[in-house]
């Protein structure tokens, strides 16, 4: 048991060194001066605001960060980047963020962190949209490494028939995602439930996407 123990504890330090790496990485790879920066959520991404502020001290960098959850607002916050938003800033010269699983077609699971909308509405702003990944998020196929399944955000009163045309269309089960530290569901920044589509088999992934995208009630 110890040294199960043991070696479970040295893997999560690795994985832990490989998120910082690939964030620094990231931050230093793509980050210049005079930026609009989107800054994504999720653990991954808490280094990269680490990286993203000590350049910033150190090289006088002129930087602007839009935030893409409350989560990302507060990083920068803490670290004493300049806030913005999109009615200020519509248009971003690159956005970090991170990653459930990658393929081999780099398409993204992402969402497990419950901030997917407003994730892609920022990226979808930006001239450059740059993905953390460290080793463990990578899959040949999805589904092979993230366990949890597709997050698809939606309005709450139409999460049961969101949820049903889902199954009905692609096969699996589209469950509501429950929350660890209260009674009742995962409410998200903007106010919606998260379904955690679990499918059975391969997909095509753009047929999927857009197929969802035109279901009454998801904010996806």
């Amino acid at each position: 048991t110890v040294c199960s123990d043991s070696r479970r504890h040295h893997g999560t330090l690795m994985a832990e060194e490989a998120k910082k790496l690939a964030a620094y990485a990231a931050v230093d790879n793509h980050i210049q001066n005079n930026q609009v920066v989107g800054v994504g959520s999720g653990s991954t991404i808490v280094y990269a605001v680490d990286r993203l502020a000590e350049r910033v001290r150190q090289e006088k960098l002129n930087m602007v960060c839009v935030p893409t959850s409350f989560q990302a607002r507060q990083l920068i916050l803490q670290h004493g980047l300049t806030l913005s938003d999109l009615d200020r800033h519509p248009e971003l010269d690159v956005v970090i963020d991170g990653a459930d699983e990658v393929d081999a077609a780099l398409t993204l699971i992402k969402g497990g962190g419950g901030c997917l909308t407003q994730e892609k509405i920022v990226a979808g702003c930006a001239k450059h949209f740059i993905v953390i990944a460290d080793y463990r998020k990578d899959s040949k196929a999805l589904g092979q490494q993230w366990k949890k399944g597709v997050p698809v955000e939606v309005i709450p009163m139409a999460y049961v028939p969101v949820s049903r045309a889902i199954a009905r269309r692609f096969g699996g089960e589209a469950v509501l995602r429950m929350a660890v530290s209260k009674a009742g569901p995962v409410v998200t920044d903007n106010s919606n439930f998260i379904l955690d589509w679990k499918f059975e088999h391969a997909q095509n992934w753009k047929e999927v996407n857009t197929a969802i995208k035109m279901i009454p009630g998801q904010y996806r």
